[in-house]
């Protein structure tokens, strides 16, 4: 019944290109960790290649007084996307009429951005002013705070600081220590990058009357690393600061259960993906945590971090319409609500002013959901072209100032050409609209605003199906 609806040439063009958080998307969502590839009819292969650029820029805020929360908008941030590109690869075969394996690429998270410019994501190496913003004005000059630390230290008769004055030591301190990392970093701007890399093994076994069902899964194996830098007065305390994560491979698992009825070209499948627990190093510099110890070795440490990637389910869903015309329907749920990044060093010091339980680096406050409808047709034997629209929900608002996006709108346009019987070529594009966002500190302190922003992806692939 397959050759009556013709549907072979139909594949949407670009199968689920996610868009992602700290440039696009909800939280560090990249390749929407796709599974279609196990899911064709016999021995089927791919490897696509995304290219994903975006136009993230806003305002910074005018207010630099850590304990003031008011925004003001302020100087412009410019772009702070840097374009992202990423592979996928498949390929599956058919052991039999009831098993199957297959082994899947992508690179699911991910993140790349980078503050320029003249505003305050980016170090501009003035001490005074430094000092005089994190103090409110009450230390105006850097020789003011200096002088203010001089005159609260205690000598060797001098008494037991109250605890008023301790806090205004430790004030004073820590004005200074960001200066000095103001003045170090002068011209640097906030950067993060984010990669990641996947390689899942599945075995799937078909039952029923006509083989209609599937279950399947296997072992995903995933590697992560990352690099932060936070730079300008709009971090506070947290200026200078940077990390980097060495490499960690650690593992997981994916399981799931497919229906398809050929005769209507009809297939659904819904995919699970657990979360996978990562105990990576991690190297630390912050300078105020030398600045408040006296001791400048203590803005240094390397030590281990947990960073626990989080579990997903997708919905993937086509049926034919006519016998040149295929529906397609994608669904992605992600709970990012539940994903943080805990720096040791940086949370040790945040206890000083926000509690025992101190900060996370990085934290959404909304799970993701993301829907995306798409109609191929065959316009000629060889040739299809298709059509999407998408929404993404994004992980909250206010949001992280590393990737101020509310999630987006999206709509796209594909081709696929069947070079020959086996080999075809798809290339597609798809439009975003992202939805406005504040970014946020994780102290909850709003310092920028990102409004009327958009993006672009551009994909192709290459793949070969045999279904002989």
């Amino acid at each position: 019944m397959r050759a009556t609806f013709h549907l072979k040439t139909l594949a949407v063009a670009i199968a689920t290109i996610s868009v992602a958080t700290m440039t696009n998307a909800a939280g560090l969502d990249r390749s929407g960790q796709d599974v279609t590839a196990f899911l064709q009819d016999g021995t089927y292969a791919e490897a696509v290649y995304t290219y994903i650029d975006a136009d993230v820029s806003g305002y910074d805020s005018a207010n630099n007084v850590p304990s003031n929360n008011t925004y003001v908008r302020d100087d412009k941030t410019g772009d702070i996307a840097e374009y992202y590109d990423f592979f996928r690869y498949g390929v599956k075969t058919d052991i039999n009429e009831t098993f199957s394996v297959g082994i899947l690429y992508d690179e699911p998270f991910g993140a790349a951005a980078q503050y320029t410019g003249d505003n305050n994501f980016v170090s501009k190496g003035d001490l005074d002013a430094s000092v005089a913003a994190i103090t409110n004005n009450q230390a105006p000059t850097y020789a003011a705070a200096l002088a203010g630390i001089g005159a609260l230290t205690p000598g060797e008769t001098a008494g037991v600081l109250t605890d008023e004055q301790q806090a205004q030591l430790d004030g004073l301190r820590g004005a200074v220590g960001i200066a000095n990392a103001e003045a170090a970093n002068a011209g640097e701007g906030t950067n993060v990058e984010v990669r990641s890399n996947s390689l899942t093994a599945i075995l799937g076994a078909k039952f029923g009357a006509n083989k209609e069902f599937q279950v399947y899964g296997g072992p995903v194996a995933q590697r992560i690393e990352s690099e932060v830098k936070l730079r300008g007065l709009a971090y506070g305390p947290a200026t200078g600061y940077t990390s980097r994560n060495s490499p960690d491979m650690d593992y997981g698992y994916i399981a799931g259960i497919a229906y398809s009825k050929p005769e209507i070209a009809l297939k659904a499948a819904l995919t699970y993906r657990s979360e996978i627990d990562h105990n990576m190093k991690i190297a630390e510099n912050y300078p105020i945590a030398g600045a408040l110890a006296g001791d400048p070795a203590a803005a240094n440490r390397t030590s281990n971090m947990e960073i626990t990637t989080p579990k997903s389910v997708n919905f993937d869903f086509q049926t034919g319409i006519n016998p040149t015309t295929l529906a397609t329907a994608k669904v992605r749920w992600v709970p990012w609500g539940d994903f943080k990044i805990t720096p040791p060093l940086y949370n040790e010091v945040s206890k000083r002013s926000y509690g025992p339980d101190g900060l996370n680096l990085v934290e959404y406050e909304e799970d993701q959901w993301q829907v995306e409808l798409g109609l191929a047709k065959r316009v000629a034997p060889a040739l299809a072209i298709s059509g999407t629209v998408g929404w993404d929900s994004g992980a909250g608002n206010p949001v992280t100032s590393l990737g101020p996006i509310e999630g987006y709108y999206s709509a796209g346009l594909g081709a696929k050409y069947n070079v020959t019987e086996n080999w075809a070529v798809s290339a597609g594009g798809k439009y975003l609209w992202f939805g406005d966002a504040q970014g946020v500190l994780p102290s909850g302190k709003i310092v920028g605003d990102f409004q009327d922003n958009d993006g672009y992806i551009f994909g192709v692939k290459l793949s070969y199906q045999d279904t002989k």
